[in-house]
């Protein structure tokens, strides 16, 4: 094998790429993220979440590039959905458990973003990951729901769990998270 370039990919000499089939590609496109970070300052959490799901703010770039659905946001419950494919596998064909805790980890943060002021806001502190079964594409959507367990001035806590699209248990979390006024722009 020899590197093409700097970068990570490897390519094989000799005309053994056709062993491989075909490459595959995905374009991710999203909209410029600082206007929607100077509306999520000017109003509360659930408002902020309930603009994205109404089309009137763009979701965040994470959710193109992870192929992830905002489904529901009401006071200290979100749900998303994630539609896995070949490019979120892992070395053995499964979907890598980087993109699951992903969606835990958002699931979780938005949960709680929904009871924040406007002004306010979160970043994680830990995240603990069980995972139950593995997935692949062929698990059909993942549906991912995030609840508030505690909500305190400084820290909050959350849960999460994502199911498969037979209604399976993929993985669950727990999640600190860190709440915070967000420094005004100057």
């Amino acid at each position: 094998m020899s590197e093409s370039g700097k970068g990570a990919v490897a390519t094989v000499e000799g005309g053994a790429d056709a062993e491989w089939g075909e490459v595959r590609s995905r374009t991710v496109e999203w909209r410029d993220p600082a206007g929607p970070a100077r509306k999520a300052r000017e109003l509360d959490g659930l408002g902020y979440l309930r603009a994205i799901l109404d089309g009137e703010i763009p979701a965040p770039p994470i959710a193109s590039l992870m192929n992830l659905r905002f489904l529901e946001a009401e006071p200290g419950r979100v749900v998303f959905a994630l539609n896995p494919d070949e490019s979120q596998y892992n070395p053995i064909g499964a979907i890598h458990g980087g993109a699951v805790c992903t969606l835990l980890d958002s699931v979780a943060g938005c949960a709680v973003h929904t009871t924040l002021p406007a002004g306010w806001g979160y970043t994680s502190v830990e995240i603990k990951v069980n995972y139950i079964r593995g997935a692949t594409r062929d698990s059909g959507p993942l549906t991912a729901t995030g609840v508030v367990k505690k909500s305190g001035r400084r820290i909050a806590f959350a849960e999460g769990e994502v199911t498969d699209s037979q209604g399976r248990l993929v993985a669950t979390a727990t999640s600190t998270l860190l709440v915070f006024e967000v420094p005004q722009e100057s």
